[in-house]
């Protein structure tokens, strides 16, 4: 029989940037994401559309965001 895969550890796997950024929104804020992030689409006027669009184009604000999204998901499956 064969072996089926392991789980993905990885806490990005299954997970879209928009997931991403609801659950980064939902647990700091705009105001918070954008001293944590800071990139003028969290600091004005900011929409889940626009970042989206703005993250999706600039590799280095997607993988700070994708970064920070790994520290809130390990720090609360620590608790």
């Amino acid at each position: 029989m064969p072996e089926l895969p392991s789980p993905s550890r990885d806490p990005l796997h299954g997970v879209t940037l928009e997931m991403i950024l609801h659950r980064l929104v939902d647990d700091y804020g705009w105001p918070l994401l954008a001293d944590r992030v800071p990139v003028r689409c969290f600091m004005f006027d900011p929409t889940i559309t626009s970042s989206l669009k703005f993250l999706r184009r600039t590799p280095w604000a997607r993988t700070r965001v994708e970064n920070l999204y790994r520290d809130l998901v390990s720090r609360s499956s620590a608790l």
